[in-house]
């Protein structure tokens, strides 16, 4: 089975409120991203959003340029329905993170809160950083919420990549700066507590 077939056989057989990672608000990433002072129309990549329900809250502050972007189109159809008439006010992309053409300078800020932590292979990785750091615009934000160093080892019967603030800073470094980091836990729909850490940089002006 491949990624999508994967995201595809959660959000087809289970109930997307009932999933680990959902919750009612992403507090931890509404309360970041208000402190950013973007305009209305910033530029703002929910990438991994699924069916999250971060777009609504986004929405309902006032930004106007989203995109969520999930390699699940049944999951991008569920936070579709559920917005209704103001889907149409967000932008949606059916893609794979790690092929998809996301442009040059093309957002003031990328949020992540489900993609880099399932990515095992360096290379992945790397390719990741490559497509974040030609994304952003200088001086926009990369702003990444993965399971941290103490966090489960396993998200969706997947094995994960677990991470420590610095080595997500150092990681990155080449091209972004550490704007601050912090560590949450997030409380699943079961009751269980996951720990995540945070981390927000700055895409740099220079080269890099």
């Amino acid at each position: 089975m491949d990624a999508q077939e994967h995201w595809e056989n959660v959000y087809q057989n289970k109930d997307s409120r009932s999933v680990s990672w959902y919750a009612d608000h992403v507090e931890s990433s509404l309360a970041r991203i208000r402190s950013l002072g973007l305009q209305p129309d910033a530029r703002i990549l929910d990438l991994g959003g699924g069916a999250s329900t971060l777009v609504d809250d986004l929405l309902k502050l006032g930004y106007s340029g989203i995109s969520v972007l999930d390699i699940s189109p049944t999951a991008l159809s569920i936070a579709k329905t559920r917005l209704g008439e103001r889907a149409s006010e967000a932008s949606w992309i059916a893609a794979n993170a790690l092929e998809h053409d996301f442009g040059s300078a093309a957002y003031d800020l990328w949020h992540d809160r489900a993609v880099f932590h399932f990515l095992t292979a360096t290379s992945d990785r790397q390719l990741y950083r490559d497509k974040a750091s030609r994304a952003v615009k200088p001086g926009g934000f990369l702003f990444l919420n993965v399971f941290a160093d103490d966090g489960p080892e396993k998200c969706s019967g997947l094995v994960i990549s677990r991470h420590t603030e610095r080595d997500l800073e150092e990681f990155f470094g080449e091209a972004f700066d550490p704007v601050m980091h912090d560590r949450f836990v997030h409380k699943t729909p079961a009751g269980s507590d996951q720990r995540f850490v945070s981390v927000l940089l700055r895409r740099k002006h220079g080269p890099g």
